[in-house]
């Protein structure tokens, strides 16, 4: 039996999106043989809605992402995935050498290599900063733990650790799974 489709009713088009056609169609260039749409009639006023209109805002999470500490189990992982990503068991499936670069190259390079990975599913990804001159290392090596709680990366990034204690210069990154 075929699915009969109720009439489509007219509304009227205010006159703001009238102005807004127009300069849409000003942007725009037809395709070879084809004209561009003529702005629909005003037949008169706008019709009532028959229901009240729901206005949707986007949810909120009720607290914010926990800081991300490399080295420090997130919650969320269970103990068993946490100690086999901490040992260096859980093997990277990509790794980005920023050696040699400068921060905001090393920054720009991050952001890429994290979202492409996550994008295309990687779960362990390594990251190797070197370990730099002086106490504290250098300046990738510092400015890497926050550059992953950054609000364009935490939301990817569920945890951080060194792969072997005595390599501070490289941070494996353990992803969260694309929803």
């Amino acid at each position: 039996m075929p699915q009969v489709r109720p009439a489509r009713r007219r509304v009227a088009l205010t006159e703001q999106e009238r102005r807004d056609w127009a300069a849409y169609v000003r942007l725009i260039r037809p395709l070879p043989g084809r004209a561009v749409p003529p702005l629909p009639d005003n037949p008169g006023e706008p019709e009532p809605p028959d229901r009240p209109v729901l206005l949707l805002t986007p949810r909120r999470s009720a607290s914010p992402a926990a800081q991300l500490a490399v080295g420090d189990q997130p919650g969320g992982l269970d103990s068993a995935s946490w100690n086999r990503f901490r040992s260096g068991k859980l093997t990277p499936e990509r790794t980005l050498d920023l050696h040699g670069r400068t921060a905001q190259r090393a920054f720009h390079a991050l952001h890429a290599f994290l979202h492409a990975a996550y994008t295309d599913g990687v779960r362990c990804v390594e990251i190797i900063t070197g370990r730099g001159t002086g106490e504290t290392g250098g300046v990738l090596r510092r400015e890497l733990p926050l550059w992953l709680n950054l609000p364009s990366l935490r939301p990817i990034a569920l945890a951080a650790a060194h792969p072997h204690a005595a390599n501070q210069g490289a941070v494996r990154v353990l992803l969260r799974r694309a929803r």
